[in-house]
């Protein structure tokens, strides 16, 4: 019991030591972006290139910002739940789907760039990032499809731990499609 308390004491400092180096890191980010903005602004660099530049550095920022939340929440907080799929299941999806917003925005700022200077050769080079941020968030549902234990979760309304009901179709009773029948028999 006792090495279980130290390894878990252990473990929520790192995790908190980490996540204070992921926000430190965000925030020196943000405000690297927020200089590059105003240098473009004030016509020290290139108007165009200082925004680009500063999107760049604000994506990676809160990339790693949302890096820091996941391991601050899942880590330094006491251990609610030891099933390790479920914590996947909660923690992949927000770190995939960032990362995955990231690789877009940057794979389309550098179209733009590349257009802007000319450089149509080098579009290989955002389309495949493009395509690899496609595949990622593919592959980000097949992980959710495949680790899911009830495929028709999303068909049933849980109403205490034991008891589930399904109520498919109720899409098409909402649309008016089809109308409930009265439970006393009586019509209104």
């Amino acid at each position: 019991m006792l090495a279980t308390l130290n390894i878990s004491a252990f473990r929520q400092f790192m995790a908190t030591v980490f996540s204070a180096i992921f926000f430190l890191v965000a925030l020196m980010l943000t405000f690297l972006a927020g200089e590059a903005l105003f240098q473009g602004l004030r016509g020290q660099a290139g108007f165009t290139e200082a925004v680009i530049n500063s999107i760049n550095m604000a994506i990676v920022a809160l990339a790693i910002f949302e890096l820091g939340l996941v391991v601050n929440k899942e880590y330094a907080c006491k251990e609610n739940e030891d099933h390790i799929i479920i914590v996947l299941r909660r923690t992949v999806p927000r770190f995939v789907s960032i990362v995955c917003i990231a690789l877009v925005l940057e794979g389309l700022l550098l179209v733009i760039k590349y257009s802007q200077l000319g450089l149509a050769g080098n579009l290989n080079y955002p389309i495949a990032i493009i395509i690899s941020a496609a595949i990622l968030l593919a592959a980000l549902g097949v992980f959710l499809r495949l680790t899911d234990n009830n495929p028709n979760s999303h068909n049933k309304i849980f109403l205490n731990e034991n008891e589930a009901q399904a109520v498919n179709g109720s899409m098409e009773c909402m649309a008016g499609f089809h109308q409930p029948k009265p439970s006393n028999g009586s019509a209104h």
